[in-house]
C-alpha cells in the first residue's frame, strides 16, 4: 500500500466542481486509486495559473491569488463532505486510524504562497488542516523565489518569519519547487525535518526542479524525505529513457547518497491537467504504481525496504506535526 506525499486532485476538484458537477473524487479518480493500492494522499492545494492557459482563466476575479486560494478551499471542503470514505487527518496517528478502519486519509498542503499576505495568514491554513507548506511554486513571491526564478537569490524578511511561523504551528516545510537560494536559507534555518515531496534527482537527470546530491544529504541530515516524482521532465532528458524504470534509479540513487530511510514517494500525477503533463511510461496514472514497484524490486530492493518508500517513511515525518 501507497502513501502519495504529493497529488493534484484538488486541482481536477475544483475545476469540475466549478462546472458544476459533484462528487468528482469518487467518480473520476477512486477506482484508479484502488488500483494504485493508494492508501493514503498530501492533497495539495495549488491554485496557481500556471504556465498556460487554465480553468482559472474564466473565473472571475482569478487575478486575485487569495481569492483562488479561498474558492479552492471551498471546493475542497464541499467535496470532502460527500466523501464517507475518506478521512481528513492531521497526524500519522489518525491516518492509522482511518487505515484500520477501511477509509482513505489524506493530509492538506499548501503548493506556494502567493495567495498568503504574511506568517499570520498561516494560522487559519493550519486551523483548516493545512500540515505542509511551499513557499512557493514555480514564481517568485513576497517570500521566497521558485525554481524557475534567480538561483541565486534567497528567503526575502518575510519568508523567514513565514518559515519561522509553519514551524511553531507544527507544519512542515516542503522545498520542492524553491530555487538553490531558498533550499540553502530552508535547511540553514529550519529546526525540524524539512521535506521535498516531489522531486527526483540531478544527478540522473539535470532540471532546475531536481535535487543535487548535496541537496539530498542537507534534506537527510534535517531528518526529511524525498518523494519520487513521475512527471516526464524530472525522470529524464532522453523521451525514451522516462519510464517508471528510470524513476526506480533515481529511488535507488537518493537510497544510496541519504539512505533508504529518506526516500518516499511523492508522485504528482496531473495528466487531468492536459498535454505536457504526462507521467513517465507506466505511471500515466496512479494505477500504474505496481509498474514502480515491480522494477524496485527488480532492482534488488527487500520488501521491507520497499515498504518504508512506500509508506513508512512519509508517515514516520508525518509522526512529529
Amino acid at each position: 500500500m501507497v502513501f502519495d506525499g504529493h497529488s493534484d486532485l484538488l486541482y481536477d476538484v475544483t475545476r469540475r466542481r466549478l462546472a458544476g458537477e459533484t462528487h468528482v473524487l469518487e467518480h473520476r479518480h477512486l477506482s484508479r486509486l484502488r488500483q494504485g493500492g493508494v492508501e493514503g494522499l498530501v492533497l495539495a492545494l495549488w491554485y496557481g495559473r500556471g504556465q498556460g492557459q487554465t480553468f482559472w482563466e474564466g473565473v472571475p476575479g482569478c487575478e486575485d491569488p487569495s481569492y483562488r486560494l479561498e474558492v479552492m478551499l471551498q471546493c475542497a471542503q464541499a467535496e470532502f463532505a460527500e466523501c464517507p470514505w475518506l478521512a481528513v487527518v492531521s497526524t500519522a496517528g489518525e491516518a492509522e486510524a482511518a487505515r484500520a478502519e477501511g477509509k482513505f486519509y489524506a493530509f492538506l498542503a499548501v503548493e506556494g504562497m502567493e495567495g498568503l499576505h504574511g506568517p499570520e495568514d498561516l494560522d487559519r491554513l493550519a486551523s483548516l488542516g493545512v500540515r505542509l507548506g511551499m513557499l512557493t511554486w514555480n514564481e517568485d513571491n513576497r517570500f521566497a523565489a521558485g525554481a524557475a526564478q534567480n538561483s541565486a537569490k534567497g528567503l526575502t524578511s518575510l519568508g523567514r518569519q513565514v518559515l519561522q511561523r509553519m514551524e511553531d504551528l507544527g507544519m512542515l516545510i516542503d522545498v520542492s519547487h524553491l530555487n538553490d537560494g531558498g533550499f540553502r536559507d530552508v535547511l540553514r534555518l529550519a529546526q525540524g525535518p524539512v521535506v521535498a515531496s516531489h522531486s527526483n534527482c540531478r544527478a540522473l537527470c539535470p532540471h532546475p526542479r531536481n535535487l543535487t546530491d548535496d541537496q539530498l544529504r542537507a534534506i537527510r541530515d534535517s531528518g526529511g524525505v524525498v518523494g519520487l516524482n513521475v512527471h516526464h521532465s524530472f525522470v529524464h532528458q532522453d523521451p525514451e529513457k522516462q519510464t517508471a524504470q528510470t524513476l526506480a534509479l533515481h529511488a535507488a540513487h537518493m537510497a544510496e547518497v541519504m539512505g533508504v530511510e529518506h526516500v518516499a514517494c511523492g508522485f504528482d500525477f496531473c495528466e487531468f491537467m492536459g498535454p505536457g503533463n504526462d507521467g513517465a511510461r507506466g505511471l500515466e496514472d496512479c494505477g500504474g504504481i505496481p509498474n514502480l514497484f515491480q522494477a524496485l524490486a527488480q532492482l534488488g530492493l527487500s520488501p521491507a525496504e520497499r515498504d518504508q518508500i512506500a509508506r513508512g517513511n512519509l508517515l514516520r515525518i508525518f509522526q512529529g506535526v
